[in-house]
């Protein structure tokens, strides 16, 4: 017997500047997955949109790795998996594609054996698959989360931001691995540079908190990893000076890149996007923009048997 569920997941952005492997923001950017459990053996996959023909349909799609993740942890059978994507992320672009296929997969086979994993167990499966938690946590609880170890597994803290802010995100053509962007950040940095990210870091929580958003100029500069990455997104200096020239509260990388991610009060987010691409266009390289708000839900069923 064939049982089908479908869950929709938002993209995620990561890191937020100073908040290295840390902080991390859902997106109202969708992926939507849908598997039916039982049929024939084996695994089948269907991809339409963003990643069509890229996606790997074999036992390294991490989607279906999350489904066999929950089916082991509650010690089910893994029946016939037929998985179908409807993607909206950018794949490889440091909006947090990865982590909703993961957590898709999660949710999905959760909800098909009875939703007997809470989200502190989604949580671990998620980072286990993808390494850190700073994109997966966002994913399944929505809002903003800040993610860490403790107790031998990962933990996140989640609140909401204030209503009006905004998130202008500039997409160039090109993708970067994760992999590739962290190869470029050294092993270590000085002590100032460590020093310089927590203030910062502190400040952005803070800010976030409060509403204080005139803070979000300083708080969203980093020391660790947007340095080292700059070489790896052509123009990147050009499109965040632009953003803020056009009335962007801060801008940063957006994950490992090579998005960048520019935030905003609402009534004055018009003119940045076009600003970002423009930049981008005059290094060469071609863009374009997204113009997202905060998704307070996260992961959602939105079919099940």
């Amino acid at each position: 017997m064939e049982s089908t569920v479908t869950v929709r997941v938002p993209g995620t952005t990561a890191n937020c500047g100073p908040g290295f492997d840390t902080i991390g923001i859902a997106c109202t950017i969708y992926n939507d997955l849908t598997v039916t459990f039982g049929g024939k053996p084996g695994f089948t996959l269907a991809v339409s949109g963003e990643g069509a023909g890229a996606i790997p349909a074999n036992d390294r799609n991490i989607a279906y790795q999350a489904v066999k993740a929950v089916f082991g942890k509650v010690g089910r059978p893994l029946p016939g998996i037929r998985i179908s994507m409807r993607n909206s992320i950018p794949l490889a672009r440091g909006l947090g594609s990865s982590a909703a296929a993961i957590v898709a997969g999660l949710v999905a086979a959760n909800a098909a054996t009875g939703g007997t994993l809470d989200n502190r167990d989604l949580l671990a499966l998620a980072t286990e698959i993808e390494g850190h938690p700073d994109n997966v946590a966002p994913a399944i609880l929505g809002g903003i989360t800040v993610s860490f170890t403790a107790g031998g597994g990962p933990q996140s803290l989640r609140f909401d931001p204030p209503g009006e802010l905004k998130l202008i995100v500039a997409v160039p053509e090109f993708g970067l691995s994760t992999k590739a962007a962290r190869q470029v950040l050294p092993k270590t940095v000085p002590h100032a540079d460590a020093v310089f990210n927590v203030s910062r870091a502190a400040l952005l929580v803070g800010a976030l908190c409060r509403g204080e958003l005139d803070y979000l100029r300083h708080a969203l500069e980093d020391r660790l990893h947007q340095p080292y990455r700059a070489k790896l997104i052509p123009g990147m200096a050009d499109v965040l000076a632009a953003a803020v020239a056009n009335g962007a509260l801060g801008a940063a990388i957006s994950g490992a890149g090579p998005c960048l991610i520019a935030f905003a009060r609402r009534q004055a987010a018009g003119p940045i996007g076009g600003a970002m691409v423009r930049a981008f266009e005059h290094n060469g390289v071609k863009a374009a923009y997204l113009d997202l708000d905060i998704d307070s839900a996260g992961a959602k069923v939105i079919e099940a048997p």
